[in-house]
C-alpha cells in the first residue's frame, strides 16, 4: 500500500496561478486510499475520551461519519445556513473574499459533551474557529480536532492555539 500523501492529487495553478490545489477525490476513488485516510484520522483518536464527532459540510461528513460509525459514536453535521430543518444556532465567519454562515442544530450537543471535530483540510482555520464557537456555545468541550491535510503556510493551526490539533498530512506551503 502506498503512503497516504501518494493518493492526494496535486493540481498546480488552481484555482489561480501559484496555488497548488490538494485534491481528495483521488483519495476517495481508491479503496486503499479511502481506507488509509479514515484509518489515519481514526488513529489520531487513540486514547481520546469523547462522546460525539462533529463534521462540517461536506467533506467533514466524508471522513467524520465512518470514524463515528467505527467507534460507535454519534455524528453531528454542521451545515451552510438554511440547510438544517430544526432550530439552529449560527456563526458567521470570514472567507478569502466575503463571509459565510454555518449552523448546527440547537439540540445537537449537550452541555458537558466531549467533542471531536473532523474535516478534510485546515487552511486559515476560519471555518474551524466558527465550528468551535458553535460547539462551545452549546456547552460542548472540544477535545480534539483532526484533519486529513494541513496547509501549514496559511497558519491555521496558530488560529486554533489552545486546542489539540492533528493532521495526517502536512504541506509546508499554501
Amino acid at each position: 500500500m502506498k503512503k497516504l500523501e501518494e493518493y492526494v492529487r496535486s493540481i498546480p495553478d488552481f484555482p489561480e496561478p501559484g496555488i497548488i490545489f490538494r485534491d481528495i477525490t483521488s483519495v476517495l476513488q481508491d479503496p486503499d486510499g479511502l481506507r488509509l485516510s479514515v484509518d489515519s484520522i481514526q488513529g489520531m483518536l487513540d486514547g481520546v475520551d469523547f462522546d460525539v464527532v462533529v463534521g462540517p459540510e461536506s467533506r467533514g461528513f466524508i471522513f467524520g461519519v465512518p470514524v463515528a460509525y467505527n467507534l460507535h459514536k454519534s455524528f453531528v453535521p454542521v451545515r451552510k445556513k438554511g440547510k438544517l430543518p430544526c432550530e439552529t444556532i449560527e456563526m458567521e465567519y470570514d472567507l478569502e473574499y466575503g463571509s459565510a454562515v454555518i449552523e448546527i442544530h440547537k439540540d445537537a450537543i449537550k452541555p458537558g459533551q466531549k467533542v471531536v471535530i473532523i474535516d478534510d483540510l485546515i487552511a486559515t482555520g476560519g471555518t474551524m474557529e466558527a465550528i468551535i464557537k458553535l460547539v462551545e456555545k452549546l456547552g460542548g468541550e472540544v477535545v480534539k480536532i483532526c484533519f486529513l491535510m494541513e496547509l501549514a503556510g496559511l497558519k491555521g493551526r496558530e488560529r486554533l492555539a489552545g486546542y489539540n490539533v492533528d493532521s495526517a498530512i502536512i504541506y509546508e506551503g499554501k
